[in-house]
């Protein structure tokens, strides 16, 4: 089919002018003024903003955890984010101690292949590194998964020690990957849950005061010591903290690099929510919500170009899981439901309020996570030969975020009632009109599994 999208603001993370984009089969075939293509179907863009699909690389979707599944599938989750404008989404596949690499890999295609309606790849969490282990990393990252997740924290499930991050690092640096990590004291963590458990206090707030920003400024700390000795390419994810941020800063001074992802719940919730009668599960995360003064030190680090990324963390559980812990914080599922509010809350609390400008926004958003991921340009850009992986976004639209609207598969919303300014309108996927007038037109199976290349050169 083929495309002419015409009189469109077209935004890049470089660029920001007025043009048409003509789109034949799954690429983009030329952009320019008064393109003279005719097409089967044209999309008068006058008045909107045009810009490159989303991709949000920290999503967890059908994910086991704490003895129940999130609640979104990658049907589900992969098709709510493409209603927010997100069009591949780069989750979690989850090592089992004792098991491999492979076998960890077959149960995670076997939820996505065929289910996923939006495009998707894979992040390999290793939660258990040993010699049989270790010839897997290559075999990865030759299938297109160049990303490995460790975990500092949740101690006895899925954290590994320093012995195994640093034999880690350098089989990833050796094979041309990366390292993701978890970054909070699993150890100082565990040591207050239970203690605050043998004090009675139990409610959400106690979730938060378990992992204090120490935590994760230590932790981040140490991982970007680890990185910088070994050379291996690191890349913290959900960055919630001016101490963690600081140690990335620190980094900087030595001439070295550390990509950063921050969530958007972090740029605009803090942890006075864990004191809301009855509804503070619905935030308990890890890490957790923080300070008013972290909001703003996350914002200037988006400008700074220390923080390169705004994902989501999108692992939602229902209000019933949720309740597993009505007595006890230490049994809640964490997760957040965000899939389909980041690009619209990014806008509206970003460059509608003039925080950051819409070329940041995209990079944020949709360039930087392609590029670190090794999907750049097929991803993440308008450019020709790109994949038309296209958002056309209304920017004074406004509209209220609710669970009785939104297209995740959760029963409440963590911005239930916030207006926000800007409003996805119409979404292609690979040249289909995915998402318009409020309808998925694609269905379950259209997503594609993205094979990513190698780590080369940095953002």
């Amino acid at each position: 089919m083929s495309v002419l999208i015409k009189n469109g603001r077209v935004i890049t993370a470089a660029d920001d002018y007025h043009a048409d984009i003509f789109i034949e089969g799954e690429k983009i075939k030329a952009i320019g003024k008064d393109l003279p293509f005719e097409a089967e179907r044209s999309i008068d863009a006058n008045g909107m903003l045009v810009f490159p699909g989303g991709v949000d690389p920290h999503v967890h979707l059908d994910m086991p955890f704490m003895g129940t599944f999130s609640s979104d599938t990658h049907e589900t989750g992969t098709r709510a984010a493409l209603f927010g404008g997100t069009t591949t989404v780069i989750d979690f596949v989850l090592q089992k101690q004792g098991h491999s690499l492979r076998e960890a890999l077959d149960e995670w295609n076997g939820r996505a292949v065929g289910n996923a309606v939006g495009d998707y790849s894979f992040h390999m969490a290793v939660t258990d590194y040993n010699d049989k282990v270790k010839p897997e990393i290559k075999e990865m990252i030759e299938e297109g998964i160049t990303s490995f997740k460790t975990f500092m924290a949740y101690k006895g499930a899925l954290m590994i020690d320093d012995r195994q991050m640093i034999g880690l690092m350098e089989e990833v640096k050796k094979q041309g990957g990366l390292i993701n990590v978890h970054a909070t004291n699993g150890d100082m963590i565990d040591y207050l849950i239970q203690k605050h458990r043998s004090e009675g206090k139990l409610t959400p707030l106690y979730h938060y005061l378990s992992q204090p920003e120490v935590t994760e400024a230590e932790a981040s700390e140490r991982f970007v010591d680890m990185a910088n000795y070994t050379g291996c390419p690191g890349y913290i994810v959900h960055l919630t903290c001016e101490g963690a941020l600081n140690a990335v800063r620190n980094a900087t001074r030595r001439n070295q690099k550390v990509f950063v992802e921050t969530c958007i719940q972090y740029l605009l919730l803090d942890a006075s929510l864990y004191e809301k009668d009855g509804e503070g599960a619905k935030w308990v995360m890890s890490p957790p919500l923080r300070q008013k003064k972290d909001q703003e030190t996350l914002w200037a680090g988006i400008n700074q170009g220390l923080v390169n990324v705004v994902a989501t963390d999108h692992c939602p559980f229902l209000w019933e899981q949720k309740m597993m812990g009505a007595n006890d914080f230490s049994k809640i599922p964490n997760g957040h439901p965000a899939i389909e509010n980041r690009l619209e809350l990014l806008y509206s609390e970003g460059v509608h309020k003039g925080r950051i400008t819409p070329n940041k926004f995209v990079e944020v958003a949709s360039t930087n996570p392609a590029k670190i991921f090794g999907m750049y340009p097929r991803k993440g850009t308008l450019a020709v030969d790109s994949d038309a992986d296209i958002v056309i976004f209304d920017p004074d639209k406004k509209h209220v975020l609710s669970a009785q609207t939104h297209h995740m598969n959760v029963d409440y919303s963590g911005y239930e009632g916030w207006e926000v300014t800007g409003k996805v309108e119409t979404v292609l996927l690979r040249g289909e009109v995915a998402i318009d007038q409020n309808k998925c037109l694609v269905g379950k199976g259209y997503g594609q599994f993205i094979k990513r290349n190698k780590v080369v050169g940095i953002v």
